[in-house]
């Protein structure tokens, strides 16, 4: 019998995402206590919108294989596609990040190596969809699929930047 699992979004990832995601409406907040320009906490405001969105959607989304389908649920919706159905399986490589595209005629899922064990879970799709889906350009990369860490780096970053700004905004008004 074939894997099966659950795959969600890397903790490596969501990690700083969240704590990314707290300080910035921690400075959000002090900004509005502290009694900032308007402008200054509406762009800080902008600014917290797609990070929130982002932690949402990466919180949340999760790909679901089963033994004869596979479920990607995000936030409020799922898509489901029954495996035997699918007619290609495609992938686009970009230096480290990777997605795979499942295609059952209209209907797709995209999947990148944003997943933790993304290679377990290309194994488990490949094991499971007709051969004569896959594409060679996606048995090469699951021979040796990328493992991508710039976005965890990033982020890591951009919380570092985040809590130098907060620990100057709180300091100022000392």
């Amino acid at each position: 019998m074939a894997e099966q699992g659950n795959f969600a979004i890397r903790r490596s990832f969501l990690l700083p995402l969240g704590l990314l995601l707290a300080l910035s409406v921690t400075l959000f907040a002090a900004c509005l206590v502290q009694g900032e320009p308007a402008a200054k906490v509406a762009i800080l405001g902008f600014i917290l919108l797609p990070v929130v969105v982002l932690f949402i959607e990466s919180a949340f989304r999760r790909a679901v294989v089963r033994e004869d389908e596979i479920t990607v649920a995000k936030f409020l919706r799922a898509k489901t596609l029954r495996l035997a159905e699918v007619t290609a399986v495609d992938t686009v490589q970009v230096r480290k990040r990777a997605f795979l595209t499942l295609s059952a005629g209209d209907d797709f899922i995209i999947l990148s190596n944003a997943y933790a064990d993304f290679p377990r879970l290309v194994r488990t799709l490949l094991a499971r969809v007709p051969a004569s889906a896959v594409s060679e350009e996606t048995r090469q990369m699951a021979a040796a699929p990328p493992r991508k860490s710039t976005d965890v780096v990033s982020c890591w970053l951009a919380v570092a930047l985040v809590a130098l700004i907060l620990f100057i905004q709180l300091g100022s008004r000392s």
